[in-house]
């Protein structure tokens, strides 16, 4: 919105990007940070055909890059990402919104960043297509290039990708630590309640347990009073009514938000 206000401090290699210029912050956006947004279809411009995107993308950090190398790099990214190369003569809207998403991941990943940010990337795909991206995701992160902040309602696909996972809840951080102790070992009772509502394979379904209630309204929940899972937790006591618990360390690389941890 036009009347926004921006606070706090972001750093990117040690530099704050809120104090940076328009002119410095556009020279990092797109090749040092890039994002996936989840609504793909407002990502690309229904005027243009899908190789003048790739185009544009490169050439506003690269100016003399020649074509060929922008399509080899493009149609290699398609081809991880499971599309052929004559996407690229085609306009978005000749695109399913599967095959969007997928040419919004290969845009964001052309020029090889440094941090990407994936906001719910294969939540539009079918699940073999889910596959085949989050493996070139993975090949990504074992690579050791690119730092990717995955967003996403889906923590099954995160076991294998994530190194550590962040649980929010109304828009609150509740927990945080390496992936293996959140899974196996969680802290909060919102981490609790969601891992003992996975239904996996191996698991018997009648030990698979919802969360009772209902989430919260977000706009109830933008004064900083009170836990903001206190009516739907099984430990709450009065004074997670009136007094919100802050992120601390319980345990050696784990944080958790919640008064039964200090």
């Amino acid at each position: 919105p036009y009347n926004m206000r921006v606070k706090g401090r972001v750093f990117f290699e040690g530099k704050n990007l809120l104090e940076m210029g328009e002119k410095e912050i556009r020279r990092i956006r797109g090749r040092l940070i890039a994002q996936v947004f989840q609504a793909a279809q407002n990502s690309l411009n229904p005027f243009i055909k899908v190789w003048d995107h790739f185009l544009e993308t490169y050439r506003s950090h690269y100016p003399d890059v020649s074509e060929d190398e922008v399509r080899e790099r493009a149609a290699k990214l398609l081809s991880r990402m499971g599309l052929d190369e004559r996407v690229l003569g085609m306009y978005p809207h000749q695109l399913s919104g599967g095959m969007k998403q997928r040419v919004v991941i290969a845009l964001a990943l052309l020029l090889d960043p440094r941090l990407v940010f994936l906001d719910e990337p294969v939540s539009a795909l079918d699940l073999l297509t889910q596959k085949q991206v989050l493996r070139y995701l993975l090949e990504l992160k074992k690579s050791g290039k690119t730092t990717m902040v995955y967003v996403t309602h889906d923590i099954e696909s995160l076991f294998e990708l994530a190194d550590r996972l962040a649980i929010l809840y109304a828009g609150v951080l509740v927990e945080e630590g390496d992936t293996g102790g959140v899974v196996k070992e969680p802290l909060h009772p919102y981490t609790q309640g969601l891992m003992r509502s996975l239904l996996t394979v191996d698991i018997d379904v009648g030990k698979v347990r919802s969360i009772p209630g209902s989430p919260p309204s977000l706009l109830l929940h933008l004064k900083p009073k009170g836990c903001p899972f206190v009516d739907r937790c099984p430990h709450a006591a009065s004074k997670c009514r009136d007094v919100r618990p802050e992120l601390r360390e319980a345990e050696r690389e784990r944080k958790v938000a919640c008064h039964l941890y200090g």
